[in-house]
Parts: structure tokens; C-alpha cells; sequence
């Protein structure tokens, strides 16, 4: 019963750490609903035609005007002529008509001796042409070819077959039937064949020319249906300018306005459940990485809420950005909103700064999408993504102040090509003036991110209580007072404490974790042996121990007092409460075996617990790697002549030890964590305590130099 109220009790903190979590998500993606809805929002005005415009009406989305498409159609298709094939049948049979006639005016003219006069001639031609030939031209119109010259019927001829083939490859449509006799009768007159022949030549062209040209529907369709498919559609363009200020609503305007949903009677409230989804979803990527991170012991709620504050100073600093945003002055390309990722990567977590970074850059698609509702501004978007990006590749380790520069000044040039590359890849040319001042808005967002990160790190820092890598370094410097103190008031301990911080970073580098922090920690952890420095064997310095003339209680209680006597004047001096938590863990409850063997030679009935640290154990790696080290130099620092194989030695017992008191329990330390801690304490040792070449002695030297 005990055990299943447990378990659901544990539920209950779990289900409730989740919601907790949540939170600042929900914050974020609250704020940007609000701040993004004005971009979403279209503007309805209340017009009627033939009104006056109160102000300049810009179309909110792109759309297709289907009324005019259609018109354009119509227009277009009734526009295309008629489509004619060209009949080479008919045009080898009148042309063959004409030959015939030829032929037969020369052959009775062969044979005219044989006739009596020129009316039989005429009769034997009539009996010899063609029937069609005979009904379209009256049988007076060959006399003249019949007393005609030979090479005189040759050109004629000739000239009309010439000419008919012409007029023919043209077409002759029914329309332009007697266009074409008119056009022969005028080449006729004026051209070098005998007056004679000219008249006769002229009716036999006009017979032969007929309609060879006839109508074909299906050409006919495919020209107005490819005709149809060359219009483009008409469409009204997001930005576009609808209708000026003062000027009238006329019926085409009033229809524009209709179809962009700009007039009263049309409000949507599909953009703003759109925006809500987008919110939600941005919403979800925060949740999602905040539970990964908090899971891995990556982030606290802490944490959280400093990328929570963050997150609403960069998305209010964007909306403002945005305000004075247009077409011609892209600021987005002035915004610093990688000051956001350096302050979360500095003060949180790198993944949670990637994460942010891709959210910051696909609400920046919305928030300078011009307040045209449905347009997204993709160029805003792949600036501050590249921006951020660059930006936490470049801050790589914080050293001092200046890597924050050095970081910005990376940004800078990451701003400077993707706008370069925006501006070369556009089909709008670019005076050399408007380059540089683009270049310069980079230079300048890299630039003021430099400046917000530098100027709200401490205040966030100092607001939120957050151990950053830089108030670390600050912690470090050797003239820090407290450090000063160690070093004036107990000089042995100082240098243990440097020894231990070598030992501790390299550890934690070993296993991922902070080795930073366990530098600094180690600096710090033995500051309760100021109190009282020389009961404490690296400070006394040839003396004679103070331990040998007091009772092992009262040593054993000098001795466990150091811990918390530091931490106390550490909080006093309101250092960090990770360095604080060190200080008192670095201990844990171990058992202070010398003097409580000594107890018990003089009282069996000592008990072990009066001479145990009462802790807590190591709460964290870094706790329990300086927990270890502060061991492990002492110990190897006693050895006379420390060998690679000493030293693996006791290392290993130390840590061995720790394990099987318990003092890892509360670390998060693995198996294999340990593995590689040892494996790292014993690599730095070994460089430390190297093998050194012996020198002879001088004082022989000396002498045989004499």
C-alpha cells in the first residue's frame, strides 16, 4: 500500500514538473500570438462605389481576378481569324484547264491550212476543250489566240501559269475572289505581252482563278484554343495598390475589394487559428527541448525562465524592428537578434540556443511580412537563421569579454555574404550605394548584438543568479580577495587548491562535464582552513603539529569544521551557490580514519558517525570529481618518490573507497564516468610528477673546478 502511494506520489511530481515546464513555452508562444496578430489581420473598410477612398488600400494576399482572366479569353479568342487550308487539287486542275486551251489554240493552228475560215477554227476548238473550259468562256474569246504569233502564245501562256500558280500558294478565299481578278487584269495590262493578247489573256486568268483556299474548322479551334492558352491570368498582387487615397471607388475597384476580402461584410478569422497553430507549434519545439534538456541534468526551470525572458525581449525587439519596416527599407537585415542565442548559449545551453535560433528565424517569417496578411517574408527569415547559426558557431569557449566580439565579429561577416547573396540573386539591380549601406546594416546588427549581449549579461547574471562562464573566469583571477586571502593567510593550502583545480578540470573535461566550474570550485573549496591555517599539515611548514598537543575529538572537530566554516564565509561574500555547494559537498560524509583510529586506541567506545563529515554527499559530477582530487593530491603529494605505478595505485583505492562508502550515490556518476575519471587523474599526474634527469651534487663540482 505504502510502496503503490509512493509511486503515484512520484507521478504526481512528475506530471507537475512537466506543467511547470511547460510555462515558459506557453509564455513565448502566447507573446508572439499577440504581438504577430496585426500581421495576420486584414483591415476591412466600410465603402460603397462611387465613394472616395479614405486612404491608400493595398492588397492583402496574391489572387487570381477570374472575371478579368475570362475577359481577356474572350477577348483574345474572338480575335483569331479563320483558318483555310490551301487545295493543290484545285490548283493543278485550273492550271491544267488553262495548258488544255493553249494546247488546243496550237494544235488548230497546225492544222489551219486544212480549214476554210476562222469559224470553223473556233468550231473544231470549241469540239476539242474541255466542257468546263467550253462554259466558262464564250467561244469569240480564242480568235485573237488563233491569229496570234507562236511565241507570243508562248508567253502568254507561260505568264499565266505563272501568275495563277502565285495567286494560288496565296489562297484565294471567297472574299478576296475578285480582289485577285482585278490584281491579274492590272498585271495583264501592264505587262509586255502583245495588246492583242492582253484581253484575252485577262479572261482566261479570270475563268481559271477560282476559291482554293476552304475553311478548316479544326485548324480553326486549335488556333483560338492556343490562342486561350497564351493569356496570362490577371492577378492582383499582395502589396499592390488597390485604389489611392481620394481617389473613386469605381466598379472594378469596388470588385478588387471584394475579392481580397477587404469590405466589412467579409471578416476572416482563418488567418488568426493559423497563427494560433504556428504559435502552438513553436510552442511545442520549446516544450520539447526544455523536457530533453531538464531530463539529461542539462537545464533547470532557472534556466528555462532566462530563455523564456530572452525569447520575449528578442520577438518585442523584431515587432518593433518591423514598425518601421517597408518594401524599400529592409530592417529586418538590421535586427541583432543574435544577441538572443548568445545570451542563452552563455547562460543555458548550445541545443536550446540552436533550437531558439530556428524559432526566432520562422516567427521573424511572419513578423516582417509587411502587415500583409498570408505573406511570408522568406528573405527575413534565412537572414536570421544564418545570423544565429553563425553566431553560435563562432562563440566557442568564453575566455573574457572579448570572445563575445570575436564572435560578432564572425556574425558580421556571415551578414555580409547572405545579404551580398540576397542582393546578387535578385532581379532588381543595385546602385553601388545601396550595397555598402545593406553591408552596413549587417556590420551594424552584429555589431549591436555585441553590445546587448555585453550590456544584459550581468543583469542576468546577477538577476537570475546564473554561473556563467564568464563570472567564472571573473571568480578565477588570482587577485580575487578571498583568493588573496588563501594565498596570504594559507599558502600550502593555496597551492593544494591549484593542484586540486588541474586535477578537477581535466577530470571533468574527461566526462563531459563542467571542468570550468571545478577549476574555480577547487579555488575556493578549502577557504574554512583560513580560520585556522596551521592545523592543517601543508601550512605548517616545519612547525611542530598542533594535533600532537590536543585530544583526537577536538582535532577530528577542527578538521570536519573547514568545509562548512568555507562555505559560510563563501555565502558571505555572496559567491555563486554552485561554488558554495562544493565547497560543502567536497567532503561528502566520509570518515576522517586517522584521528578516529587514534580515538579508538584510547576509547573502544568511539563511535564512527562523531568522526564523519556530516556532508551532504556530492550532489553533482563536478562536486564529485573535486571530492575526489582533493583526496588524490594530498595522498600522492606524500609519496616520496611517486612512480606511474604508485600513482595508479592509489588513485584507484581512493576512488574505489569513495565508491564503496557511498559518497557517488547522489552524483549521477556512472561506471564508466569513473572509468574515465580515473583514467584522466592519472594521465594529468603523471605529467606533473614526470620522471626528472639527477643532477650530480655541486659542492664536487665546485671542488674539481678547483
Amino acid at each position: 500500500m505504502l510502496e503503490r502511494f509512493s509511486k503515484k506520489l512520484q507521478e504526481m511530481r512528475l506530471h507537475s514538473s512537466k506543467v511547470v515546464l511547460a510555462l515558459p513555452a506557453l509564455v513565448v508562444a502566447v507573446f508572439f500570438f499577440v504581438l504577430a496578430a496585426s500581421n495576420v489581420h486584414t483591415q476591412t473598410y466600410s465603402l460603397e462605389k462611387y465613394s472616395t477612398a479614405p486612404e491608400t488600400i493595398r492588397s492583402p494576399i496574391t489572387i487570381e481576378n477570374e472575371k478579368k482572366t475570362e475577359q481577356q479569353i474572350r477577348e483574345v479568342t474572338q480575335s483569331v481569324d479563320d483558318r483555310y487550308s490551301i487545295s493543290e487539287d484545285i490548283t493543278e486542275e485550273r492550271v491544267s484547264l488553262v495548258r488544255e486551251v493553249f494546247e488546243v489554240i496550237k494544235e488548230t493552228e497546225h492544222d489551219a491550212e486544212e480549214q476554210s475560215s476562222t469559224g470553223e477554227q473556233l468550231l473544231k476548238v470549241e469540239s476539242l476543250l474541255d466542257e468546263d473550259i467550253t462554259r466558262g468562256l464564250p467561244s469569240g474569246v480564242y480568235e485573237p489566240l488563233l491569229s496570234a504569233k507562236v511565241e507570243d502564245l508562248k508567253a502568254s501562256e507561260d505568264f499565266l501559269v505563272t501568275t495563277l500558280h502565285n495567286y494560288f500558294q496565296e489562297g484565294i478565299r471567297p472574299a478576296r475572289l475578285d480582289d485577285a481578278e482585278r490584281r491579274l487584269k492590272l498585271k495583264v495590262q501592264y505587262s509586255n505581252l502583245p495588246d492583242t493578247l492582253k484581253q484575252v489573256t485577262s479572261d482566261i486568268g479570270a475563268f481559271a482563278l477560282v476559291e482554293n483556299a476552304l475553311y478548316d474548322p479544326q485548324q480553326t479551334e486549335e488556333a483560338i484554343k492556343a490562342a486561350a492558352t497564351q493569356v496570362e491570368p490577371v492577378m492582383l498582387r499582395a502589396g499592390e495598390v488597390i485604389v489611392k487615397q481620394g481617389s473613386t471607388i469605381t466598379n472594378d475597384v469596388y470588385d478588387d475589394l471584394q475579392l481580397t476580402g477587404l469590405l466589412d461584410d467579409q471578416h476572416n478569422g482563418l488567418p488568426f487559428f493559423g497563427l494560433a497553430l504556428f504559435s502552438l507549434l513553436l510552442g511545442m519545439m520549446i516544450y520539447i527541448e526544455s523536457l530533453r534538456a531538464v531530463k539529461e541534468s542539462h537545464l533547470t526551470l532557472r534556466h528555462l525562465t532566462i530563455a523564456a525572458f530572452t525569447s520575449l525581449f528578442i520577438i518585442g525587439l523584431m515587432k518593433i524592428f518591423s514598425l518601421y519596416g517597408s518594401a524599400d527599407q529592409p530592417v529586418h537585415y538590421l535586427v541583432p537578434a543574435v544577441a538572443g542565442v548568445f545570451l542563452i548559449k552563455i547562460l543555458c545551453h548550445e541545443r536550446l540556443a540552436l533550437v531558439l535560433a530556428v524559432v526566432y528565424a520562422l516567427m521573424a517569417c511572419i513578423l516582417f511580412n509587411g502587415h500583409l496578411s498570408g505573406a511570408l517574408n522568406a528573405t527575413a527569415g534565412m537572414y536570421l537563421l544564418l545570423s544565429q547559426l553563425a553566431g553560435i558557431f563562432f562563440l566557442t569557449k568564453m575566455k573574457d569579454r572579448l570572445s563575445i566580439v570575436r564572435a560578432s565579429a564572425g556574425v558580421a561577416f556571415t551578414n555580409i555574404c547572405a545579404l551580398l547573396f540576397f542582393l546578387f540573386m535578385s532581379f532588381e539591380k543595385y546602385s553601388w550605394t545601396e550595397v555598402l549601406l545593406y553591408c552596413g546594416y549587417g556590420f551594424s546588427a552584429a555589431f549591436l548584438a555585441a553590445v546587448l549581449t555585453l550590456g544584459l549579461l550581468p543583469f542576468f547574471e546577477t538577476g537570475f543568479g546564473v554561473l556563467s562562464d564568464q563570472k567564472l573566469l571573473t571568480l578565477a583571477n588570482p587577485n580575487h580577495p578571498l583568493l588573496r586571502k588563501i594565498l596570504t593567510e594559507a599558502p600550502g593550502t593555496y597551492h593544494h587548491s591549484v593542484m586540486v583545480a588541474n586535477l578537477s578540470e581535466s577530470a571533468c573535461e574527461a566526462i563531459g562535464a563542467n571542468g570550468l566550474l571545478a577549476r574555480v570550485a577547487a579555488y575556493y573549496h578549502d577557504l574554512g582552513k583560513t580560520v585556522q591555517p596551521h592545523y592543517f599539515i601543508e601550512n605548517q611548514m616545519g612547525l611542530k603539529n598542533p594535533h600532537d598537543f590536543i585530544d583526537p575529538e577536538k582535532s577530528a572537530e577542527i578538521i570536519i569544521n573547514h568545509p562548512y566554516d568555507g562555505a559560510r564565509m563563501l555565502e558571505d561574500e555572496k559567491l555563486p551557490s554552485e561554488i558554495v555547494d562544493i565547497a560543502k559537498q567536497h567532503h561528502g560524509t566520509t570518515l576522517l580514519k586517522f584521528f578516529y583510529y587514534q580515538a579508538k586506541e584510547q576509547n573502544e567506545r568511539t563511535l564512527e558517525k562523531d568522526y564523519r563529515y556530516p556532508g551532504p554527499k556530492p550532489q553533482t559530477k563536478e562536486a564529485a570529481v573535486v571530492c575526489v582530487c582533493d583526496s588524490v593530491e594530498a595522498a600522492v603529494r606524500s609519496l616520496n618518490h611517486p612512480t606511474e605505478e604508485k600513482i595508479k595505485a592509489i588513485v584507484h583505492s581512493i576512488i574505489e573507497d569513495r565508491l564503496l562508502d557511498g559518497q557517488f550515490d547522489d552524483s549521477h556518476l556512472t561506471f564508466n564516468e569513473i572509468k574515465k575519471l580515473e583514467h584522466a587523474i592519472c594521465e594529468t599526474l603523471h605529467g606533473i610528477f614526470h620522471s626528472r634527469i639527477e643532477y650530480p651534487e655541486t659542492k664536487p663540482l665546485v671542488r674539481e673546478a678547483k
